[in-house]
């Protein structure tokens, strides 16, 4: 692995490592405290700050991914060469995996800690409002869907410069407010990994949703972007940039 690709990777484990860390640690620790009244607006909000402040801090470096879907929607965009993927979708998963992990040692330090669902995401019985397959793989699609979408329209040439991070941390924002009664939400796979792993039993039974809608959506929502006319950035590749566009 040559020098730039290593400082790409340890951007995208950090950025995922703090998404998981942050968001989900907003559920789980917060939940312990009812009286806090956090609730579900106060973590919809810890996930887009996630996005937001290490979109800043490490956009630059790798693009800001931080989700196996979004790597893939911006591949089909031609965003980034197909070169990116593997290395970057191992350093996400391993980035929340470390993060689930770093939360269990902190949550399982209170006494009379449950594990319960762990911040996983469901569908069914799991789910938090009990909502069917169909519905949640609906949900989640669109969900990615769209935040691909914006993710594009964002960073895209001609775009304000400097706010791509404030749009896509909103987005992320609201698509939380939708759908964390619906799947709990993923729209990131590595994010779904990580708490399911600990989570156990059930929840890592239902993980090949939270992988296959989340990628569908992203990936259709990368192809949409060209299709609306987004001219891609320059690179090596015709069509494709050899860097990924700063968010």
């Amino acid at each position: 692995m040559n020098n730039d690709m290593g400082r790409r990777v340890v951007a995208e484990f950090l950025g995922t490592f703090w998404l998981v860390f942050g968001g989900c640690g907003a559920a789980v620790l917060a939940a312990a405290f009812p009286a806090l009244g956090i609730g579900f607006v106060g973590v919809a909000f810890a996930f887009g700050l996630t996005v937001l402040t290490m979109a800043y801090a490490v956009g630059p470096v790798s693009g800001a991914h931080f989700n196996p879907a979004v790597t893939l929607g911006l591949l089909v965009g031609r965003r980034i060469p197909g070169g990116f993927v593997v290395p970057y979708i191992i350093a996400q998963v391993l980035g929340a995996i470390a993060a689930a992990f770093v939360l269990w040692i902190i949550a399982t330090g209170k006494p009379g800690f449950e594990m319960g669902g762990f911040a996983s995401n469901g569908y069914g019985d799991l789910s938090p409002g009990k909502y069917s397959l169909y519905a949640c793989f609906v949900c989640e699609v669109v969900c990615s869907f769209f935040f691909l979408l914006i993710i594009m329209a964002s960073t895209a040439p001609g775009a304000p410069g400097g706010f791509a991070p404030i749009a896509i941390g909103l987005a992320l924002t609201l698509i939380h407010l939708i759908s964390i009664p619906v799947t709990n939400t993923s729209v990131n796979p590595a994010r779904s990994m990580g708490p399911a792993l600990f989570a156990g039993g059930a929840y890592i039974g239902q993980l090949w949703l939270f992988w296959v809608a989340p990628i569908i959506g992203g990936m259709a929502g990368g192809f949409a972007a060209r299709l609306l006319g987004e001219a891609p950035a320059s690179g090596d590749e015709p069509g494709v940039a050899t860097t990924p566009a700063p968010v």
